[in-house]
């Protein structure tokens, strides 16, 4: 992790107020006026039209730098796809996560087809180098045909059940959608859940850590990730 690229030159706020701000939009449900007057409550005063700016600029900046899970040959994915209304259009978040509900990719998109489907899967491979042990999906059959054309080695398991993983991934951002009352353009939801997603990943520990004090631990090292990504404590 370089934190050297994180630019906080001619900013009037310090890059800790900066960093918890975006941290605070990014991972609890709260809407920017919410941040804003938590800011507030400390003696900091500062639009929430400003911390828009930041998590536009910062925040996108803070994902890259964060370290992603390694792939295995061993991972289960899990895809699904959700219905989200923009502007009164449907669009549709396809969604990739792994055994431990760890998110892969989501890419928005107007069709719910084998196009679609097929995108999902070719942008998974290229960011992960290798394919899965296996895939599992609903019954949606454009995952099938999309399977067979970019991994035709790799097992799919095709049940409604089996895929509550990937289901249940999409309710944080349910109730961000619910907060944030709609998203205004396709673009605007990708650029916020490439943030979400990767500090969701960061801070949320794996379902296996089921101990207090595992989870404990897991959130002390993933804040202390975030502050050396963010450069927050020199």
């Amino acid at each position: 992790m370089n934190s050297t690229t994180i630019n906080y030159k001619n900013h009037r706020f310090p890059r800790q107020i900066i960093s918890h701000a975006v941290w605070l939009y990014f991972r609890f449900p709260l809407s920017l006026r919410l941040v804003e007057e938590i800011l507030l409550e400390r003696g900091i005063v500062v639009s929430y039209e400003t911390i828009r700016r930041w998590g536009r600029k910062f925040g996108v900046a803070y994902a890259k730098q964060l370290r992603r899970k390694k792939p295995s040959r061993k991972d289960i994915w899990h895809l699904d796809e959700v219905v989200i209304s923009i502007g009164g259009r449907k669009h549709w978040l396809w969604r990739a996560v792994d055994q431990d509900g760890y998110v892969l990719d989501e890419i928005v998109q107007t069709r719910r087809d084998t196009k679609a489907a097929k995108r999902l899967l070719v942008r998974l491979l290229k960011k992960q180098g290798l394919s899965p042990k296996r895939i599992i999906t609903d019954k949606l059959r454009s995952y099938g045909a999309a399977k067979r054309d970019v991994m035709p080695g790799v097992e799919h398991r095709s049940h409604k059940g089996l895929n509550n993983r990937a289901k249940n991934s999409h309710v944080p951002l349910r109730k961000r959608e619910w907060m944030m009352q709609g998203f205004r353009s396709a673009g605007g939801l990708q650029r916020f859940i490439s943030v979400f997603s990767a500090v969701r990943n960061l801070f949320v520990p794996p379902l296996q850590k089921h101990s207090a004090l595992a989870i404990q631990i897991h959130r002390i090292r993933a804040m202390a990730q975030w502050n050396a990504v963010t450069a927050a404590i020199a």
